[in-house]
């Protein structure tokens, strides 16, 4: 079933500082602030799309995304939440979604939230190394993650967090750190972004006088795999693995890791070494080398477990392995089954 929220970008709105990495205009596209009128338009055009599409596809929620949604004029916000309301109201979509500050969250806001029907929260958390935080101008502590998290949690609402890879002061371990501190909170959703530089950040000045250098591309595939398998393995849904494209994202991008179709390349990642364990279990099994190996798995499995370009099968062919793929439509997920 096809499943797309109607995103509504608020850029920069709201936030209360300007981090290292950020400049949501070049990386969203959006320039300006969306008046009342012209979410109404967008969610009624959506209404219409829905309403006459096939009856396979799921009702989406109402995403305000790009700014620190809860940090923007009082006001503003609850006109924007009005409109969308309306919306929820004759059943056209299921829910409003936002995005925010983890410092922007309290009893207050958090009862807006409930009455106006926001079903999930998504932190930009970012780090969960305060020394990451502070030199990247976050703003915000950890614990500030933490008090946010409960009080969303104790609310009902759901809870998604956000993290960046490779941030100035960070490192592979501080950013698996963060996702086991991530998993502690029990959040329902997490996204997982590698940081790039963008034109006009000051993470480009850094990275202009050396001060700052992005991690490799290989450095980031193994990281952001491992994190995926991570999150999957404590049942929490990985909903984005890279950078959303777009030509303002292409155009602005100095350095740092980027690709299109970055979460199949991490995918794919694991399946090959998935296939490279049990392909070893089986080999110190009979304490023997083998060259020839069949590999069981899903149809809808076989591009992500080739490779793009093929780049898994010329691995396994430079290992001295020749594999053979048959196609089973039993086979779930990720799953897959060795032999010789």
């Amino acid at each position: 079933m096809r499943h797309a929220n109607v995103a509504i970008f608020i850029p920069h709105n709201g936030c209360k500082n300007k981090c290292s990495f950020c400049d949501q205009r070049n990386i969203t596209g959006v320039k300006k602030q969306p008046t009342t009128q012209e979410v109404r338009q967008i969610l009624q055009k959506a209404a219409i799309e829905i309403k006459n599409s096939a009856k396979n596809f799921l009702k989406p929620e109402i995403a305000f995304f790009g700014g620190s949604f809860t940090s923007i004029d009082r006001d503003y916000m609850i006109s924007l939440l009005e409109v969308a309301c309306d919306y929820l109201n004759i059943g056209a979509f299921v829910g409003i979604r936002i995005s925010t500050r983890p410092d922007s969250i309290d009893d207050e806001i958090i009862k807006i939230l409930k009455h106006y029907g926001v079903k999930t929260v998504e932190l930009g958390a970012q780090s969960m190394d305060d020394e990451v935080l502070l030199e990247n101008n976050r703003g915000h502590t950890a614990n500030d993650v933490k008090l946010a998290a409960e009080k969303i949690k104790k609310a009902g609402i759901n809870l998604g967090l956000q993290m960046m890879t490779g941030l100035y002061k960070s490192n592979a371990e501080k950013d698996k750190n963060t996702a086991l501190e991530f998993i502690k909170l029990e959040p329902s959703i997490v996204r997982i972004y590698p940081t790039v530089v963008v034109k006009g950040t000051e993470l480009e000045k850094l990275y202009n006088i050396g001060e700052y250098k992005p991690m490799s591309f290989e450095e980031t595939i193994n990281l952001c795999s491992e994190l995926l398998l991570l999150f999957e393995k404590n049942n929490i849904t990985v909903i984005r693995l890279g950078l959303h494209d777009s030509k303002e994202l292409r155009e602005n991008i100095v350095s740092g890791v980027f690709h299109p179709a970055f979460r199949e390349l991490c995918e794919s990642r694991l399946y090959y070494l998935d296939a490279i364990n049990k392909i070893k279990e089986i080999e110190l099994a009979q304490k023997c080398s083998i060259s020839d190996v069949t590999v069981k798995i899903n149809p809808k499995s076989k591009s992500k477990f080739v490779g793009q370009k093929k780049e898994n099968l010329r691995k396994f062919a430079q290992l001295g392995y020749n594999i053979k793929i048959i196609l089973e439509e039993k086979m779930k997920g990720r799953e897959i089954l060795v032999s010789r």
